[in-house]
């Protein structure tokens, strides 16, 4: 393998599930409903040559444990849609020996069809959801719903918090996702504000004050499976939302346009 491939490839996963950026990768606002792959008659990758890439590919990344989950023809020849483990969209060559990192532009219908695809990856079934290992807010009359993962050390959580602080009529689940690699001590700190007479108002208060409750003893807390949930789910980063209509969006946003993204994202 070579270093420069490597080195790109890492920097695509990154990009992927980085969800600490200012304003977040929003797929809530790609409407696409059909896959890239209409390159061809049927929209179908030749085995052969979904064979050829599916085993370069993950010949060549293996220590990366880096697994092909589809290929798909695109509307130029011989350029492939590749979703990788982890639900990253990358583009290669029939033979698999070339790939190329970034969005792929319609210029006619000027939209990505990149961030398209991404969200039809990327769709929850909110109603799924097991809200009652999230920490519930309502504010207001609580019309308008979203699930959050989220790490309470996580800066840009913090920073989403104090966007949703002004807002009202609004019911937001919160899922706490610690990312032990990022923040060590983000799970003791979610046990912690679980464990707490009234965890929506520890909650509020350490991520919006930066006030921690007073210790208490850990309690039964469903930390690790919403952790598991948020990676089951294709989450990498935080904060990432899922609104109603199953949409996703990874990263911050400010006021107003969080709430615009909110409201244009109901069932």
């Amino acid at each position: 393998m070579k270093r420069n491939t490597l080195t790109v490839l890492a920097a695509a996963l990154l990009i992927a599930a980085c969800g600490q950026n200012q304003v977040g990768t929003t797929s809530a606002q790609a409407a696409g409903k059909t896959a890239i792959g209409t390159g061809s008659a049927n929209g179908k990758t030749d085995a052969s040559v979904e064979q050829t890439i599916r085993g370069k590919l993950e010949k060549a990344y293996a220590e990366q444990q880096i697994k092909v989950l589809s290929v798909h023809p695109t509307p130029l020849d011989n350029l492939y849609e590749v979703v990788l483990s982890g639900k990253t969209v990358i583009y290669t060559d029939a033979k698999g020996d070339y790939m190329i990192v970034g969005d792929f532009i319609d210029i006619k219908n000027r939209k990505s069809l990149t961030d398209e695809r991404t969200a039809q990856l990327s769709a929850v079934e909110y109603d799924s959801l097991p809200f009652d290992m999230a920490i519930k807010e309502v504010r207001g009359n609580g019309k308008l719903q979203v699930a959050v993962f989220s790490d309470p050390d996580c800066p840009y959580c913090k920073r989403l918090e104090h966007e949703f602080a002004k807002m009202t009529d609004i019911t937001i689940y919160n899922f706490m996702m610690p990312l032990a690699g990022l923040h060590p001590d983000g799970a003791r700190k979610a046990q912690q504000i679980w464990c707490q007479p009234d965890r929506t108002a520890a909650w509020t208060k350490w991520m919006r004050e930066g006030k921690m409750p007073p210790q208490v003893p850990v309690c039964d807390n469903p930390v690790n499976e919403t952790v598991s949930l948020g990676e089951q789910l294709g989450f990498h980063g935080t904060p990432a939302i899922v609104f109603p209509n199953g949409r996703t969006q990874a990263g911050y946003t400010p006021m107003p346009q969080l709430e615009k993204i909110i409201k244009d994202n109901q069932k």
